[in-house]
């Protein structure tokens, strides 16, 4: 990716958005997992591309289930098929693409089963629960050439693409560093003892391939982001974002070592990941990134609440969202502000995907790249659990000569029509 394409990509969306678009060009979606996110995508960005229409709706709680379906068929996509298991959605012929915004253990098992369907694939971040299963996803993706665009939407946001042209231009000099950050407040959940699920939730496909557990609600909608068995922290909830803007400034591949600590400091609740983090990643001996992250305050970090900053010998650059607005700031060595810029444009990531559908052409945040990225989630959830430094081999994705963190490069599955090959 050049500089042109990257100061290109505000007048990629006018181009899409004056294409007439005939009705054989129409890609049909379907939607596996309709909560928060894929409501988000629903009703909002797929809503946004003129030649992508959702026709099937899948989730296993038969109450969303129903309220999205009305939904869709408010938002004009009429009267879509709803199903509670994905195999009858991946084996419908209608179905060209589809968008899987589940809890993240299912992102890699669904990708995976959908790849060999068939379909093209729009996953959400984090794409993996673990490193070893986005390895996997790349794998299906090649080998069954399938398009999959991974749901880190600065990708394709005109202004962070021009921050990260800014970065590779020379004009922050040589660059070194790159810190990437998470502050905000996050709800404490509470405790709660384990009971039966509600009425019409398949809470057994719900689990999938992970470890069977007894149903728990502080380990069910959203708030399995913070239960080990099923999500990745906010490491992997929203620092998936700030540490792939991070290590695409850097023009970085996998880290070598991964140092540092993360603890539950604020939190007495039920949430198994941590709510501090300090992480230091170093690319073999060449760059650096620092990782970030305070879930228990409000108040952000350089006027931001989620954000980047690129160092180098001539200066740094900050990326990230001030009054609501996305932008970047450059400022000189001598800390002076040189240049800031903010633009409303929208992203147009899930008009990137639909178009790759259509061209087969790789898209801007295809699979291996946020294989890659992910992969710091991963690695550093591994630092935060085994409490000690990791020394990871980029060529084979591996850990050396520490048994327990090589083992948590992958996960337990249980006995499951979903569990992938290969893990």
């Amino acid at each position: 990716m050049n500089r042109r394409y990257f100061l290109g990509a505000a007048s990629t969306v006018a181009a899409f958005q004056r294409k007439a678009v005939a009705a054989s060009d129409v890609v049909r979606i379907g939607m596996i997992g309709i909560g928060g996110r894929g409501n988000a995508l629903m009703s909002q960005e797929v809503k946004r591309v003129p030649n992508a229409r959702i026709t099937h709706l899948c989730d296993v709680d038969q109450s969303r289930l129903e309220k999205a379906q009305a939904a869709a068929d408010k938002l004009g996509y009429g009267k879509v098929r709803g199903s509670e298991d994905m195999r009858r959605l991946l084996e419908d012929k209608e179905v060209d693409a589809v968008i899987i915004a589940t809890p993240d253990h299912w992102h890699a098992p669904a990708t995976i089963l959908a790849c060999a369907a068939g379909k093209d694939v729009y996953v959400e971040k984090p794409i993996s629960h673990n490193l070893r299963e986005g390895r996997l996803m790349v794998e299906a993706a090649r080998k069954y050439n399938r398009v999959v665009q991974a749901g880190m939407q600065s990708r394709s946001r005109p202004s962070t693409m021009k921050a990260v042209a800014v970065a590779h231009s020379n004009q922050l000099g040589r660059v070194l560093m790159a810190k990437a950050w998470n502050s905000q407040q996050r709800a404490d959940i509470g405790t709660r003892t384990n009971g039966a699920p509600p009425a019409g939730v398949a809470y057994d496909t719900w689990v999938g391939p992970a470890e069977m557990m007894p149903f728990n609600d502080n380990r069910f909608h959203y708030k399995w982001h913070w239960h080990w068995n099923f999500g990745t922290g906010d490491i992997g909830n929203d620092g998936a974002h700030q540490l792939d803007q991070a290590r695409w400034a850097l023009q970085a591949d996998l880290p070598t070592h991964i140092s540092g600590s993360g603890a539950k400091y604020y939190f007495r609740d039920d949430q198994q990941t941590p709510d501090t983090m300090n992480l230091s990643y170093d690319f073999a001996g060449k760059q650096g990134l620092v990782w970030e992250m305070r879930i228990w305050h409000d108040y952000g970090l350089e006027g931001i609440d989620n954000g980047v900053a690129v160092y180098g010998t001539d200066g740094f650059l900050h990326i990230g969202r001030w009054n609501r607005t996305w932008g970047y700031r450059l400022f000189d060595k001598s800390g002076k502000l040189v240049t800031e810029y903010q633009d409303k444009e929208p992203d147009f990531h899930m008009q990137n995907f639909v178009d790759c559908v259509a061209s087969r052409k790789r898209p801007n945040c295809d699979i291996e790249i946020a294989h890659v990225s992910n992969a710091l989630c991963h690695l550093g959830n591994i630092v935060h659990r085994t409490g000690r430094n990791v020394a990871f081999q980029p060529a084979t994705e591996t850990i050396p000569g520490d048994a327990e963190a090589a083992g948590m490069l992958r996960r337990k599955y249980r006995n499951h029509w979903a569990t992938p090959k290969g893990v």
